[in-house]
């Protein structure tokens, strides 16, 4: 097939272009395809992030789109091939595996692939919200807190990340306002009991948010909140907005084929990059639900090409 490759990554934010630019010094010729799967963007979540301050090698901070678009550069000066197209379904029951992607569903060969979709954060669906993303809205306290430093923030969520990201917070903020639609908690009982303890974090029960305020302004100034058994509403003065209800791999190309956690994501062998079936390999926040950070991505996305690279070796 005039289509086989050695090497097909599928995805394109730092996992992706990070075995793309590994592969490529390798010699590996990989074809990435970098419209991600099932409703993500070129790039992945970073497109949609203001300022990253926590990447290394640039001390003056960097936008997304930047940081990805020097990415996506180095891959194509390596070497790798970048086809703007998303992939439509895969065949992993035999080598070469196949994958169709474009329009025209064109299949493409390849004696290794590299899985590296990404995942979405889970958003609220408000208007404002959409249009306050970046601007004191985000799903990523890790990411983001450092902006919002002595500032009142509000989370909203129930699990164990609302829990996370509410800690993760208090030692940054002001004070965190945590709301939650629920008379309880869905997180487990250790996380509550800290997050209940800790005297910067003020828990409103029983509530959602009506709308997220100023986008007039272009900024996050405070946040409207509906009792949901009263329908009282309230307004909350707030400068940070922090969405914490969860977030979904995009694994739907692989489900029955690829061994999954129960929450969505892929299963690899604890520290490497190999999924249940040799040759397939994963890389980023498809695979990591912990940490979901840009830098950790980029490194298991180096992981998953030394280990395709080492794989072709030992079997061709």
């Amino acid at each position: 097939m005039s289509n086989a490759r050695k090497v097909i990554i599928i995805g394109s934010g730092p996992a992706g272009h990070t075995a793309a630019i590994y592969a490529s010094r390798a010699n590996l010729k990989p074809l990435m395809f970098e419209g991600m799967t099932r409703g993500g963007i070129p790039g992945g979540q970073l497109m949609i992030t203001n300022d990253v301050e926590n990447y290394p090698g640039f001390p003056a901070k960097v936008t997304g789109p930047d940081l990805m678009k020097a990415f996506r550069d180095q891959s194509l000066h390596q070497g790798a091939e970048i086809r703007t197209e998303d992939v439509n379904r895969v065949d992993l029951s035999h080598r070469p595996f196949t994958v169709w992607a474009g329009d025209d569903d064109t299949p493409y060969q390849c004696e290794t692939l590299i899985i590296a979709t990404g995942a979405q954060a889970k958003w609220l669906d408000l208007e404002s919200e959409h249009a306050l993303k970046g601007r004191g809205v985000s799903a990523c306290a890790v990411c983001d807190g450092a902006f919002f430093r002595n500032q009142d923030v509000m989370v909203v969520g129930g699990g164990d990340t609302a829990m996370e990201e509410s800690m993760y917070l208090s030692g940054i903020c002001r004070s965190v306002k945590l709301v939650h639609r629920r008379d309880e908690f869905r997180a487990s009982k250790a996380m509550q009991d800290r997050v209940l303890r800790n005297p910067k974090i003020n828990i409103i029960y029983s509530s959602g948010v009506d709308e997220i305020l100023d986008v007039e302004k272009g900024e996050v100034t405070g946040v409207r909140l509906v009792n949901l058994k009263t329908k009282e509403k309230s307004t909350h003065d707030v400068t940070g907005f922090f969405v914490a209800i969860g977030h979904t791999p995009n694994t739907d190309l692989f489900t029955g084929v690829l061994d999954m956690h129960d929450n969505g994501y892929l299963k690899t062998t604890p520290g490497t990059a190999q999924t249940n079936i040799p040759g397939v390999f994963a890389a980023g926040d498809v695979q990591d639900f912990v940490y979901r950070q840009a830098v950790t991505a980029a490194g298991s996305g180096c992981m998953a090409a030394l280990e395709a690279e080492r794989y072709l070796s030992l079997h061709h």
